[in-house]
This record gives structure tokens, sequence and C-alpha cells, in this order.
């Protein structure tokens, strides 16, 4: 595939330029995004190849902005014809009174990942054999196991976003991930446990045999640990929370609410607010586009604007949000690369990068022996969350009674539910073993799906409410 999406359209730059003009002119801003993609997902699951999917698409989106509205038009169809179609239908948005097109982004030297293409090699065989070498592996290493699912996705995709006056911006993005997931039966109980990774690169950091292995024993560590898991208790208690993936309930409960267009619109608990104490001493969060090779990182945002680190709340103010450059433009503030859309068919939106909190100095010892009877919360799954209040319910893949400091028996069906802005107030320790998660995120906001990634230091929450079936 060309790194140069525009090669694999029917029409060039100079072509373009002119309908492009015509349809920005009136309007406060406005683009043409190009892109090619490509993808691939290979699934092993009950000793077999069960599916294996190859997926090409090409398209473009237009959108002019006037005020706080959009137009927008998307095609498949690679042809200037299509392109003016498009024009004509999103510049329909602008209002009556002439409006000043707003300039481009600036530019970046910044590369944080190569134009390399996943979909392309390994080739097929050899994701294939490596799927059927892990799901062997799992099965060698424990009798117990009756189940293993082992799968691969890569993409590549090139953009390019095209403005009247002429700017143009090309980025080439990769995009890989291993999963593995291990079903063990005793006495007639079944439980489950999986672990994965992935970022933008090639394969090859992934499917080395130190890398998979490790994985493949993690979730089978997961699956173990569940099978000896007791009920959960229920109640509100102190829960202290691990390092790393767990910090998609700060992705989920606290960094949406920071997002530009719910803050514009005063939806959020956090509008309103910067300057404020909005959590307790110690927290810093941050948005941070600019880590190479991670699964949020992007080097140019889907409106052309180069990703920055920015931080949202400093030692428990907010200081700011996350911005594309409608609501930047329309708040009075400058864009902050996190105008994201899924692909050429969407247009894009306020979203978050790698979100994460920065760690404390407390060991995570310490924090486990300071609870008196709550629960350490290693791991997370699934959760239901309302973006603009907070609130949220997430279930515990992996956690633990702690009683008089010591840890008990794992417990299952732990469930944690409260409410970001409140939970963050409520952090009471914060530890010194900051981790970024493996590379598995997926945020969801508007029907569209990116990928993100999250990260945070152990935590003690003090009084968060714990569903379960115990007493």
């Amino acid at each position: 595939m060309s790194d140069d999406p525009i090669e694999q359209f029917d029409f060039d730059a100079d072509s373009v330029h002119p309908v492009l003009a015509d349809a920005m002119h009136g309007a406060d801003d406005g683009e043409l995004f190009l892109e090619t993609a490509s993808s691939e997902a290979l699934v092993f699951d009950d000793g077999r190849l069960k599916s294996a999917s190859f997926d090409a698409e090409r398209g473009f989106g237009l959108r002019c902005v006037a005020g706080e509205a959009y137009g927008y038009a998307h095609s498949s169809d690679p042809t200037l014809d299509a392109v003016k179609r498009a024009a004509e239908t999103a510049s329909a948005v602008k209002r009556g009174a002439p409006a000043t097109l707003a300039p481009p982004p600036p530019g970046t030297n910044r590369k944080l990942y190569d134009s390399v293409d996943p979909v392309a090699a390994p080739g097929f065989e050899v994701k294939s054999a490596l799927l059927q070498e892990i799901d062997a592996y799992c099965r060698a290493k424990d009798a117990s196991v009756v189940q293993v699912s082992a799968s691969l996705a890569g993409s590549r995709r090139a953009i390019s976003i095209i403005r009247a006056d002429g700017d143009m911006k090309t980025d080439i993005r990769p995009l890989v991930r291993l999963n593995v997931s291990v079903t063990v039966e005793r006495d007639g109980r079944r439980e489950t446990g999986s672990a994965g990774a992935g970022g933008r690169a090639l394969f090859d950091a992934w499917i080395k045999p130190e890398a998979w292995k490790g994985l493949a024993d993690e979730a089978l560590r997961i699956a173990r640990v569940n099978l000896d898991a007791v009920d959960a208790p229920a109640g509100v208690m102190d829960v202290v929370l691990g390092a790393g993936w767990p910090a998609v309930l700060l992705h989920e409960a606290v960094g949406h609410g920071l997002e530009g267009d719910f803050n514009r619109k005063g939806s959020s608990a956090f509008a309103g607010r910067i300057g404020e104490r909005v959590a307790a001493d110690g927290v810093t969060v941050i948005d941070d586009g600019t880590m190479p090779e991670r699964r949020g990182s992007l080097t140019i945002d889907d409106e052309g604007t180069p990703t920055e680190r920015s931080v949202l709340i400093e030692d428990g103010i907010l200081v700011g949000y996350m911005q594309d450059r409608m609501n930047a433009r329309l708040m009075g503030q400058k864009p902050t690369g996190n105008g994201r859309r899924q692909s050429f068919a969407h247009a894009p939106l306020p979203r978050m990068t790698n979100t994460y909190m920065l760690g404390g100095s407390h060991k995570r010892e310490e924090m486990v022996e300071s609870l008196k009877d709550g629960i350490y919360a290693v791991n997370f799954g699934g959760g239901q969350v309302d973006i603009t209040s907070g609130k949220f319910v997430f279930q515990c893949t992996e956690a633990y009674r702690v009683i008089d400091g010591k840890i008990e028996a794992p417990v299952k069906g732990a469930t944690l539910i409260g409410d970001g802005p409140s939970a963050l107030t409520q952090i009471t320790m914060i530890g010194d073993d900051f981790e970024m998660d493996p590379g598995v995120g997926v945020c969801g906001k508007a029907g569209q799906g990116v990928p993100v990634g999250v990260g945070q230091p152990s935590l003690k929450i003090a009084g968060l409410t714990v569903g379960g079936a115990g007493g």
C-alpha cells in the first residue's frame, strides 16, 4: 500500500483545492479526510482456526464547520465527482453571515511509529501456526485447561487531511494486538482468565516466545486464581486498585468528563471548574498522545493537529480539558490534538489518547496492609459508565478480600460502584509503581470506537461501594 493515500483516489490535491475553497467559503473550519486501510484478524478457538478475515477499504469524509454545527458527508467512491457532491451536501450547514476560515494546524517533524505494515508481515501461515502453538502450550501446561482462544489482529491506516488553503498532512498508522484466553475446570467448575498486549508497530515484539508465553501464563494464572475464588462481600469499604489496566476506571469515569464537548455544553461534572480542586492532593492526570508506539498515540490527530502531553488535573486542581478544533475555538482555547474519528465515515470528536495518573510515594504492600476489611482489585473487566456524571459500575476479573492487612481468598462477582468525581477526592494513597496498560484498550463514544491507552500506579480509595453476593 502506498504511503500517500491520495494515490489510491482518482484525483489529486490540485484538483480538490478549488472544490474545498468553494465549500469552505464563509465557513469557520473544515477539511477533506482521505483514508485507505487494510486489516487482518485470526482467531484460533477450540483447537482449530475458527476464523480468518482480511478487509480493505478506502474512502473520504468532507466536513464543513459553521459555529456550533457542522455538515459531514462521506463516500467510498474515489472520484472527484463524489467529492463535489459531498462538498455540496456538507456546505449546506453554512450560515448567511460570512466567517473567517480558521488557519491550519501547525506541522510537526515528530514520528512516533514507523510506516510498517503488520498485515503483510509475518505471513498468514506464520500467524496461524503461532496461534496453534499457543493453544498447544496452554493445554500442555495444565491438564485442567479445557478451552483456549488465541487471536491476532493487525491493521494499517494511511490518512491524508487536505484543507482549502492547500495545507495537507499525512500519517501512516500501524496497530497490532495479541490476545490469549484460557478456561480451566475443576470438579465441574469452570473459570476463565485472559491477557493481551499490543501497540503501534509490527508484531515482532509480541510474538517472541518470551512475550506470548508470558501472556499465556498470565491468562492461565488468572483462571487458576478464579477457581479458588469465593463470593465477594458487599458493602462500603476501602479498595486498593492495581497498577496499569485498572486505570480504565479513570478513563471512563473521569477522562470522558474532561473532554471539550461535554464541558462546552455544560453536561460534565467538571464544566466551568478550571482552577478548582477536583481531586485529592497528589492526583495528577495527563492525556499524552506522544508516547512512542503506544496504542493510543498519534503523530497527528484526525484533524491534523500534532498530539501533545496535556496536563488535565495537577496536584488535585483542574487545569485543562482535551480539545478538538471546533470545541477549542468555541471555548476560546487551543486544540490539544484530541480530535479523533473511527474512520472516514465519522466526523471527529474530542477523544482521549493515552490517559494516565502519575505515581506517588507509597508502596503497594503498604496500601494493602492498611486495609482493615477491604478489597484488593488487581484487574478489571467490563463496566458501565454514565459519561456525563461519571457514575460507574466495574466488574473485577481478579480481586482479593483483605482483612487486617492480610490478603485472604480471591473473590468472584465483585463490582465497584461509585462516581468518578467523588472517587478522585477519596484517593488516600498513591503508589510508586506506575504502569501503562499492555496495549488493549478501545474507547467508545457516540458510536465510534478508537484505540486508547490507560495507566496508573496502585491506588487506595476510601469508601467505595462493593457489590457482591457475600455479606
